[in-house]
C-alpha cells in the first residue's frame, strides 16, 4: 500500500496516519475497509466523532434527499428550513422534557471554537477574565481553547504565554480521599491565596483525552455549588463525553446539574459532518449582533443530520438503555481481561461506551497494545499525560458480535505482548 503521496505532500504534523498506516477506502457501521479489503472493528468513531457508526443509513437518506431538493447547504447565521428542523428538534426532544432552558448559539464547526465562544462569553458576563481548568484538561488547540488544556505536548507549540487561567487537581488527581472542590473553594475564599477570581470554571465529566478519569457525581455537584454561591460561571465541555456517550444524552445528567454553559460538538451532527454549539443559559446570553462570528457556523447538512440523529435515538430511551447494557458488557470484559493478566497490573475505569484500560506496571503497554490490535484488525487510539491508557471508544449502535470481537481483539493483544 504506497503512503508516499502523503509522506510528499502532507505536513508533518499528520498525526492518525501514522498509527493506522493504511488508506482507508469505504465504512460502514462499526467496520472500516482499506483499499486492500481489509477489515477494521472500529473502537476509535473519528475520536468520538460517529457515535452512531459510519454511513448510518438513515441519516445518510436524510442527507442525500436534501442534497438533491436543492436545498441550502451554506446559511452563515441566516434562517434556513434546515436549521428550523434541527432547532424544534433539539428543543422538543432534549430541552423541554428535562426542562432546561438554553439558547443555542452556532459557532464555526469545530468543537474548539465553541470552547473559544464560551469562554469569551464568560468573560464578558462577568467581567472577569481567569478561568478554572483542570489537571489533564482538554478543550481545544486554538488559543483561548489551548490555554485551558492541560498537555503539555499541546501547550509546548503555541509560541506564546498560554495566561488567564489556573490549573486545579481533577477528582481523584492526588488520591482517592482528597476533595479538590474543598481546595477549590478555599482558595477562591481566601483573599491572600494569590487567586484572581474566576469568570468561569470549564470542567469535562470525563476526561477523555486526558487518561479517561470521571468525575463523580458529588464532586460535579459540589462544584456546581462553588460555583453559584461565588457568581462563578459552570462550562461543562460535553464535546466528547456528550452525544449519549455515558448512557444519557448529556454526560451531566446522571449528576443532576444545570450548567451555566455546555459546549457540544464532535457526534452533534450524527454523520460525522462539522458542527459545533454552545448552550447558554438565557440570563447569560449577552452577545451584540456579530460580535462572535464564523464562516461555517451555518452547516445545514450538519443540521439534517442531528436532527435525524435526536429524532431517531433520542425521542425514547430505548439506546440510552442499550448504552447502559453495552457499558455492562464492556466492563465484565475487562475486568475478565484484569484478573486473566494479574502480572501486567491492568485496572479500567471509564462510564459507559467510553472506557479506559491502564498498566501501572507498564505505562508503554497501552501502546503496544494499539499496534498489536491495529495488526489483528481493530482500530483503537490511547490516551492520557503518557499515553498509558488504552481507549476503548466504540459506536453506541455496535453490535454485541463486533464489540465483542473488538475486545477478543484486545485480550490476544495483551497476551500476545506478555
Amino acid at each position: 500500500m504506497d503512503l508516499s503521496i502523503f509522506e510528499t505532500m502532507e505536513s508533518e504534523v499528520r498525526s492518525y496516519i501514522r498509527s493506522y498506516p493504511v488508506i482507508f477506502d469505504k465504512a460502514l457501521g462499526s467496520v472500516m475497509t482499506d483499499e486492500n479489503g481489509t477489515e477494521y472493528i472500529d473502537f476509535f468513531c473519528g475520536a468520538g466523532t460517529l457515535n452512531y457508526g459510519h454511513n448510518n443509513p438513515i441519516f445518510k437518506q436524510k442527507i442525500i434527499d436534501y442534497i438533491q431538493s436543492d436545498s441550502i447547504t451554506h446559511g452563515l447565521d441566516m434562517a434556513t428550513t434546515a436549521k428550523k428542523k434541527f432547532l424544534e428538534a433539539f428543543e422538543s426532544i432534549l430541552l423541554k422534557p428535562r426542562n432546561y432552558k438554553y439558547k443555542l448559539q452556532f459557532t464555526s464547526p469545530s468543537g474548539t471554537n465553541a470552547v473559544e465562544a464560551a469562554l469569551k462569553l464568560a468573560r464578558l458576563v462577568t467581567g472577569r477574565s481567569n478561568i478554572i481548568a483542570f489537571t489533564h484538561s482538554f478543550h481545544g488547540v486554538s488559543a483561548g481553547s489551548l490555554a485551558t488544556t492541560a498537555n503539555k505536548k499541546f501547550r509546548s507549540v503555541a509560541g506564546y504565554p498560554l495566561s488567564n487561567v489556573t490549573f486545579i487537581p481533577y477528582d481523584g488527581y492526588l488520591d482517592d480521599k482528597t476533595n479538590t472542590v474543598d481546595y477549590l473553594e478555599k482558595i477562591i475564599n481566601d483573599p491572600s491565596s494569590g487567586l484572581d477570581k474566576p469568570a468561569a470554571v470549564i470542567v469535562e465529566t470525563v476526561q477523555a483525552e486526558g487518561g479517561v478519569n470521571v468525575a463523580s457525581k458529588e464532586w460535579l455537584q459540589q462544584l456546581e455549588k462553588v460555583c453559584n454561591d461565588n457568581k462563578i460561571l459552570l462550562i461543562i465541555d460535553d464535546i466528547q463525553a456528550g452525544c449519549g456517550r455515558t448512557g444519557k444524552f448529556f454526560s451531566f445528567e446522571e449528576a443532576g446539574i444545570r450548567p451555566d454553559i455546555i459546549t457540544l460538538s464532535k457526534s452533534l451532527s450524527g454523520y460525522g459532518l462539522p458542527m459545533s454549539l454552545v448552550l447558554i443559559k438565557p440570563e447569560h446570553d449577552v452577545w451584540k449582533p456579530g460580535c462572535h462570528s464564523g464562516t461555517f457556523r451555518g452547516n445545514n447538512l450538519a443540521f439534517i443530520g442531528a436532527a435525524a440523529a435526536l429524532e431517531t435515538y433520542w425521542a425514547n430511551d430505548e439506546l440510552s438503555k442499550d448504552i447502559i447494557r453495552k457499558e455492562k458488557v464492556v466492563t465484565d470484559r475487562l475486568q475478565a481481561i484484569v484478573d486473566k493478566f494479574p502480572q501486567a497490573e491492568l485496572s479500567f475505569r471509564g462510564r459507559g461506551l467510553i472506557q479506559g484500560l491502564t498498566s501501572t506496571k507498564k505505562t508503554d503497554l497501552a501502546d503496544k497494545i494499539s499496534v498489536e490490535a491495529f495488526k489483528r484488525g481493530l482500530i483503537i487510539e490511547t490516551s492520557g499525560a503518557y499515553g498509558e491508557v488504552l481507549k476503548l471508544l466504540p459506536a453506541l449502535t455496535i453490535p454485541d458480535d463486533q464489540l465483542n470481537r473488538g475486545i477478543d481483539i484486545i485480550e490476544a493483544s495483551i497476551q500476545e505482548l506478555l
